[in-house]
C-alpha cells in the first residue's frame, strides 16, 4: 500500500493511498462521505477481489488532509480533486467508481462538470447511501413537528460550525459515539464500528463540515445522472438510513438505465461498515463487467 500527499490546483494537499498493479487496466476509486474519511472502506478493501488495484483518500477538510480555503468548501470542488487525483495516480485505463453519501454526490458532480472525461473513461459506479437530491429538508426520520424541529436545528448548526475557528469539533468521544450510534447505524452496529466513525468526525475541520452540510441541501444533480444511464452502475441503500433514506436511493435508481437497486433491510447509513461484504461484492461485480465490455 502507498501512502502520498498531492497538492491540488488551488494548494490543497489531500493524502491519497492506492494499492495495486500500477499498470491495471481497471482502477476502483472510493470516496468517503461528509465527516468521515478514506478509513470508511476499510472493510470493504480485503473484499475485494484479489489483484484489483484501488484508490482511495480524504477529502478536503476532511481526515488527514487539509482543511479548504474560504469559499472551496463545495461539491463542484470535490468533483474537480476526484479528477485531479485520477489524473495523478490512474491517468490512464478504466474507472471504476464507487462514492457514499457525499462521495456519491461527488461522482454526481463529476458527471456534471467532466462529461467527456466519465463516459471516455468509467466503466461502473456504486452509488451507496447517497442522493440525487430532495436533501433540504431532511428530518432525520422523526414524525411531524420533531422532523421539523430536527431540520431548524440542523440548519442552524451548520451555520454556526461554518463560523467556527477552531480546528477540532468541542464534542466527546462519548457524545460523537452516542450520536453516531443513534444517527446513522441500523440494527445491532459493532462498537468498534461506532467508535471509527465517530473519531472521523472529530478529525473533520468544522467549518468545512458546516459548509459541506449546506452543500448537500442545495444539492441537486438528477439531470447529470443522464450521463452515466447507460453504464452498469448499483443503488445501495439501507432501510433504516436516517439520512440518505430509501426514496433517495430509488430516485437515482430510476435514472439509470443501467442501475440496479439494492437494498439493505435493517441496516443506517454506513453501508461500508453495516453491510461492507455486500458492497465489495457489487463493486466486484461491477470490475468483472468493466472486464469483459467491449472496450477491454
Amino acid at each position: 500500500m502507498k501512502a502520498r500527499d498531492l497538492t491540488m490546483a488551488d494548494g490543497t494537499v489531500l493524502a491519497v493511498e492506492e494499492d495495486g498493479p500500477a499498470d491495471a487496466d481497471i482502477t476502483v476509486v472510493l470516496v468517503h462521505g461528509w465527516t468521515q474519511d478514506r478509513r470508511t472502506w476499510d472493510r470493504v478493501l480485503p473484499l475485494l477481489p484479489p489483484g484489483v488495484r484501488w484508490v482511495r483518500y480524504d477529502l478536503r477538510g476532511h481526515g488527514a488532509s487539509a482543511p479548504p480555503a474560504p469559499g472551496t468548501a463545495t461539491i463542484d470542488r470535490l468533483a474537480d480533486d476526484l479528477v485531479e487525483v485520477v489524473e495523478a495516480v490512474a491517468p490512464t485505463g478504466r474507472l471504476v467508481l464507487a462514492g457514499h453519501s457525499m462521495g456519491g454526490m461527488t461522482i454526481m458532480a463529476l458527471a456534471d462538470r467532466y462529461p467527456e472525461l466519465v463516459r471516455a473513461r468509467v466503466e461502473g459506479t456504486a452509488f451507496v447511501s447517497t442522493a440525487c437530491s430532495h436533501m433540504s429538508r431532511v428530518t432525520l426520520g422523526l414524525p411531524g413537528v420533531w422532523g421539523a424541529l430536527a431540520h431548524r436545528v440542523e440548519r442552524r448548526l451548520a451555520g454556526m460550525l461554518t463560523r467556527y475557528r477552531r480546528d477540532r469539533l468541542p464534542l466527546s468521544r462519548t457524545a460523537a459515539r452516542l450520536g453516531a450510534r443513534w444517527l446513522v447505524f441500523g440494527r445491532r452496529p459493532r462498537p468498534a464500528d461506532v467508535a471509527m466513525v465517530a473519531d472521523q468526525l472529530l478529525r473533520a475541520h468544522p467549518a468545512s463540515v458546516g459548509a459541506f452540510q449546506t452543500e448537500i441541501g442545495l444539492h441537486d444533480r438528477t439531470t447529470a445522472l443522464s450521463v452515466l444511464r447507460d453504464t452498469p452502475g448499483v443503488v445501495m441503500s439501507g432501510t433504516a438510513d436516517r439520512l440518505c433514506t430509501t426514496r433517495h436511493a430509488r430516485a437515482i435508481a430510476d435514472e439509470l438505465h443501467e442501475g440496479r437497486l439494492v437494498l439493505c433491510p435493517g441496516a443506517g447509513h454506513m453501508l461500508p461498515q453495516e453491510r461492507a461484504t455486500e458492497v465489495a461484492e457489487e463493486i466486484a461485480t461491477l470490475c468483472r463487467v468493466a472486464a469483459t465490455s467491449p472496450a477491454a
